[in-house]
């Protein structure tokens, strides 16, 4: 007999909800490390998971936009505290996918993680606005969240290019269906697991293992999904998301994948991007993009307009405003 031990391989199963399914046909593929060892078995996702995925998305929505901002920033500041406890696991499958410097890479998707949680109190007030009228009203724009938002991750920069776009998405109030990185999806898996020991609802955030040729198309398709970040989705792919978001007018937004210089790069000053369309009485007008940067805000919120009457001082005449309100005006006896 030998005293040697064989290791326990990995079996990533899918996060769907706040639980670890396995995928609903049963299928899983290797995950390789760049010397060409099994590292995992991953759970292949099918079209019958990216629509649980999506049905858990919405039901989660409602509640955690409900949530205050400041509430929320809490709860995503958590997140970041147990991905410092798990920095060496994550260091690890950085480096078993290749990556050249795993510490760094580590360190700058926490710290984007905690600077997009310090925008949760800010987005109303950079987005917002109080907007001058010509009348006895009040009118305010409300940035208010898109809804489900579908997040193709990049291939390359498995761990900051998915905290990149899935933070912005959800900081603002959205829920995300995200799918990994199809050749790394062991960080995605990783974070899967941070999600769910934190504070964040199930549901709010839900990430699929899998082909990323084959899952795109049907989320990119989804009804039910309001906007999609096609980042990580392939050029071949690109005219086709862009098709299928045109049936129920989906936002999409892309940007080049990250480059490995990002990481050296200085957190941007600027507020995040948002899907930032005004609604006021008009159809919805032409998005209009906050800023440039490569790992900008992707989730975003539509604007709502609400009006709010003013009615006019006590000495002056009774108007129409003063007639439907019960407490009817005083006037002060002459001197």
């Amino acid at each position: 007999m030998t005293d040697e031990r064989l290791p326990v391989k990995r079996t990533a199963k899918l996060f769907i909800g706040g639980e670890f399914p396995r995928s609903e046909s049963g299928r899983s593929y290797e995950v390789l490390g760049t010397d060409g060892e099994l590292l995992a078995w991953a759970a292949r996702a099918s079209r019958k998971d990216v629509r649980d995925a999506v049905r858990a998305a919405r039901a989660a929505q409602a509640g955690w936009a409900s949530k205050t901002a400041f509430n929320r920033g809490q709860i995503l500041y958590r997140v970041a505290e147990l991905m410092e406890g798990r920095r060496s696991q994550f260091e690890g499958e950085l480096k078993d996918a290749g990556a050249k410097d795993p510490v760094k890479g580590v360190s700058a998707a926490i710290d984007r993680w905690v600077w997009y949680a310090g925008w949760a109190d800010k987005i109303h007030q950079i987005q917002g606005a109080s907007n001058p009228v010509a009348g006895p009203y009040f009118n305010f724009t409300i940035p208010e969240p898109t809804g489900v938002v579908g997040v193709v991750a990049p291939q390359d920069q498995s761990l900051l290019g998915l905290v990149s776009r899935l933070a912005p998405a959800i900081v603002s109030g959205n829920t995300a269906v995200v799918l990994a990185s199809e050749r790394a999806p062991l960080p995605a898996v990783s974070l899967g697991e941070v999600l769910a020991t934190s504070d964040v609802p199930g549901g709010v955030v839900n990430i699929l293992t899998g082909f990323t040729k084959e899952l795109v198309p049907w989320l990119a398709g989804h009804m039910d999904v309001n906007a999609i970040d096609a980042t990580g989705v392939p050029e071949e792919l690109r005219t086709e998301v862009e098709e299928l978001s045109a049936e129920n007018v989906k936002r999409v937004h892309a940007v080049p994948t990250p480059t490995r210089s990002a990481t050296r790069r200085r957190a941007p000053t600027r507020s995040p991007r948002s899907w930032s369309s005004r609604r006021s009485g008009t159809p919805w007008a032409r998005s209009r993009l906050a800023t440039e940067t490569s790992h900008a805000f992707s989730g975003g919120a539509t604007y709502r307009r609400a009006t709010i009457r003013r009615c006019p001082p006590i000495r002056s005449r009774a108007s129409s405003c003063d007639r439907r309100s019960s407490a009817k005006p005083t006037r002060s006896s002459p001197s």
